[in-house]
């Protein structure tokens, strides 16, 4: 009896499992659609986008379509390297001294300073743009990266704060206590003791602020000008004014889309591993 139990309780594992894989294939094909579209239009030309619908796939693909999305938004593309690269280790770099400071040096109003740090993840961004806009003028900042991307370095400041001083409280005191007696300063303790073992925190931290900074729209459209314009500004500027070429901005959505997606498959694995050592735990 217990035999023809253990054959059946098999048999409901593998239906439930098969049910599972089912209905993960469903949701999968339901996500990529989007994509199959994209690929589809954006190697069809003009004249093939007007007369198919965009389930077709094209009947002679080709990468003109690329070309011309390319030489468009090329400039853009310089500018959002120029923005990203500087925001993105600025951020990280300031939100690994945060994060030692509060989690290893602890001070009277560590607590209350965290916690107005955190308050700034969930400001929304039109909430400041005004006041943003008028203080990057008296800066003389505002119209070009450099304005940007302090704008961006100060808004990923409580993001990278908090992953950093949760990274860094899984790190053993007994580390900074030794090193305090063999004479490091501050600086010292963080240089030589936690930031050798802090690249997952950075891979996690670097992995979101690039994504997070390139794939943004509205501090870009609104403290930059025309010459200035990021990616995804540019991008919209392949919409057309009286006939939409969909291939070309299917191309511009697939060319804007790759850096972050190259970096997700590069660095996927460091991402996971830095999520395992603790950097999103509290």
């Amino acid at each position: 009896m217990s035999a023809v139990r253990a054959v059946a309780g098999r048999r409901a594992f593998r239906v439930s499992r098969l049910v599972t894989y089912a209905l993960l294939l469903v949701v999968a094909v339901f996500y990529l659609l989007p994509i199959y579209v994209i690929v589809a239009t954006a190697l069809k030309s003009f004249i093939e986008v007007s007369h198919t619908t965009p389930w077709q796939l094209p009947t002679a693909p080709s990468l003109a379509s690329f070309t011309d999305a390319l030489s468009t938004l090329s400039p853009s593309f310089i500018n959002s390297i120029l923005l990203v690269a500087p925001a993105t280790i600025l951020s990280a770099l300031l939100g690994s001294l945060n994060g030692y400071v509060l989690s290893k040096w602890r001070f009277r109003g560590a607590d209350l300073v965290f916690t107005l740090l955190l308050f700034g993840m969930f400001i929304p961004y039109q909430s400041i743009l005004l006041p943003l806009v008028l203080v990057l003028q008296k800066l003389q900042l505002y119209g070009g990266i450099p304005g940007l991307v302090l704008t961006h370095v100060v808004y990923g400041i409580p993001i990278t704060t908090l992953i950093f001083r949760n990274y860094y409280a899984a790190v053993p005191s007994e580390l900074i206590e030794a090193a305090r007696i063999d004479g490091a300063s501050v600086l010292g303790v963080y240089r030589h003791v936690l930031l050798p073992i802090s690249m997952p925190g950075f891979v996690v931290v670097l992995i979101w602020q690039f994504t997070s900074i390139w794939n943004e729209f509205l501090f870009a459209v609104t403290l930059t000008l025309p010459d200035q314009w990021p990616i995804t500004v540019a991008l919209n500027g392949l919409a057309g004014s009286l006939l939409a070429h969909y291939e070309i901005q299917m191309a511009g959505a697939l060319l804007t889309a790759l850096p972050p997606l190259v970096i997700y498959v590069v660095l996927g694995r460091y991402f996971i591993r830095g999520l395992l050592a603790g950097a999103l735990k509290g």
